[in-house]
């Protein structure tokens, strides 16, 4: 559940963690304090008082920093929010804001319907680009009504930045990774996972409790508030599904419209070990689905004419890039996480498949382009993965040995090997994490009140936030929330112009709030063609699909 900057994250293979001399893991079953606990009631209480200050302060915007470059008629502002809700007189953190106002549409008589919120996932990734889209002709209707709102939540970006090693390490290339790990790989792994924790340990100290889904669901009514609105028209993707859920949970009288698009299970029992092990079955799907693709277009780029030749194929360049790294900087770590992707945006298939293609021909030039390390982004990538760890890890408790994940991801690995062991060693840090988990995961849905219609999306064959996730969310929403699916598609991010069908459902809801029913489905968005596509030309669009966790 990562996003636009967090994609560079997406796999853990590609993660080069300093390996050190191991930490004490804390002791499994540690007590969880009771959510009516008084440190929770004081939270609620701060942020209350918080909201409070900032709606009479308000939000004063006005030319964005070069650092965003976001440029006209993008105008920016920073809110200051509590480090900690249970202290709000204490320690405060800038987060930084964007806006494009209402346009009015062309006649310029289209009423404003107040301010639309996006968080784009993660947790980690900056949703500062999203008023960017207001020019996309798939968001004409609803620029006109509403202000953009992009921000970047706690820890992300320029709000108060956190990291966890340094991003020349963190980018280190070229890795090499195991796709059957070996017991001596795997203590390797483990090392690195426990030395990643300290290293969040010692660069974030004591603030590092604070960056949680709670805090970034407290900051979210803060920032409503500042923004002048009694009521939240929301958007999110991803973990912003989740975001968002909570968000509905605990202030449901200050929802108005929320859109949730590739819908993490908010079961507070699959927070976060169990939702993660359910992806890597549908992560096995959609590489397949990648396979039939390219199979389908062997005359085009000659992988094979079956999924079995094409896997055949990647394997080929594997073991090449294992014992040569192309360019000097894509080993099996860089190649895994380049092609994770394939099973997140069906997009990107034709240039991975031309990538694939040209090494096998002789020619590492695209494979070094697509996948090789981008030194300029280092930062970004360490930034937005550390954002992730902390917050997933904080959020709840994790199997605290070592045993555990090993028997749970062997299982798992013998019928869906793609994603298992990247993404099991991504989260890994979470069995060493230096923070015990303050309360348990808020149960979604169960609100004091009724919420208003709320609208859910999701891609069938989606891996990074399984279908099933949706019909969850949606069953906890109450008889108010619709469902609307993409059938036999799989691409991770659902609204925004990929699928018009889609779109025609989203919008109707945000202009209106009304939906086409309880549950209703729409055809499949058409396959790429294909034809070999440059993939860091990343389309405004394109930039709006959510990363995952």
């Amino acid at each position: 559940m990562r996003t636009k900057l967090v994609r560079r994250a997406a796999a853990a293979a590609a993660l080069c963690l300093t390996l050190c001399s191991p930490a004490p893991a804390r002791a499994a079953g540690s007590p969880v304090p009771d959510p009516g606990s008084a440190e929770s009631a004081a939270a609620a209480a701060g942020a209350e008082r918080a909201a409070r200050a900032a709606a009479a302060a308000g939000l004063h915007f006005g030319p964005c920093p070069d650092a965003e470059g976001l440029g006209t008629p993008v105008a920016c502002a920073e809110l200051r929010v509590p480090l900690d809700y249970a202290r709000p007189d204490g320690p405060q953190l800038s987060l930084t804001v964007s806006r494009v106002a209402a346009t009015g549409g062309g006649d310029h008589r289209t009423a404003r319907q107040g301010s639309l919120v996006h968080n784009p996932g993660g947790p980690g990734a900056s949703g500062m680009f999203f008023p960017l889209v207001a020019d996309l002709p798939e968001w004409k209707r609803v620029a006109a009504a509403y202000d953009l709102i992009g921000y970047a939540p706690r820890g992300v970006g320029r709000s108060a930045p956190l990291s966890c090693q340094d991003p020349a390490e963190y980018a280190a290339a070229p890795a090499q990774v195991q796709a059957d790990p070996s017991p001596e790989y795997k203590r390797e792994r483990v090392a690195a996972a426990q030395a990643y924790a300290r290293g969040c340990a010692r660069r974030a100290g004591a603030d590092l409790a604070h960056y949680t889904t709670l805090n970034n669901v407290r900051d979210l009514h803060v920032l409503r508030a500042a923004l002048g609105e009694p009521k939240l028209n929301f958007t999110g993707a991803s973990y912003g599904t989740y975001l968002g859920a909570v968000y509905a949970t605990l202030y449901p009288g200050h929802v108005r419209r929320m859109v949730f698009d590739s819908a993490v299970n908010p079961d507070p029992d699959r927070i976060w070990y169990r939702n993660n092990l359910e992806q890597a079955p549908g992560f096995e799907r959609r590489w397949a689905d990648f396979r039939a693709w390219a199979a389908r277009h062997h005359d085009t780029y000659g992988l094979g004419a079956t999924p079995q030749a094409v896997q055949a194929s990647y394997e080929r360049v594997r073991t090449a890039v294992a014992r040569t790294p192309a360019g000097g900087v894509v080993g099996t770590g860089q190649l895994h996480s380049a092609y994770l992707r394939a099973a997140y945006y069906d997009e990107v298939w034709p240039g991975r498949a031309a990538a694939l293609a040209a090494f096998l021909r002789g020619d590492p030039g695209p494979l070094v382009r697509l996948a090789g390390p981008d030194p300029d982004s280092a930062a970004e990538g360490e930034n937005a993965t550390a954002v992730y760890t902390a917050v997933l890890c904080n959020d709840a408790d994790w199997p605290a040995d070592w045993e555990t994940w090993d028997r749970d991801n062997t299982e798992l690995a013998r019928t869906a090997p793609f994603e298992t062991w990247a993404n099991a060693f991504l989260n890994l840090p979470c069995a060493y994490w230096p923070v015990h988990a303050r309360q348990r995961p808020v149960a979604v849905g169960a609100q004091p009140a009724a919420l208003p219609r709320t609208l859910v999306v999701a891609a069938e064959r989606d891996g990074a936030t399984p279908y099933p996730g949706a019909l969850e969310l949606q069953r906890r929403l109450g008889g108010g929330a619709a469902l609307v699916t993409e059938e036999g598609a799989g691409t991770h991010g659902v609204f925004g112009g990929r699928n018009d069908c889609v779109d025609r459902h989203v919008e109707r809801y945000l202009l209106t709030g009304d939906t086409s029913g309880w549950r209703v489905t729409c055809a499949p968005h058409p396959e790429p063609a294909p034809v070999s596509l440059d993939d860091r030309a990343a389309s405004a669009r394109r930039a709006l699909l959510p990363p995952v966790v």
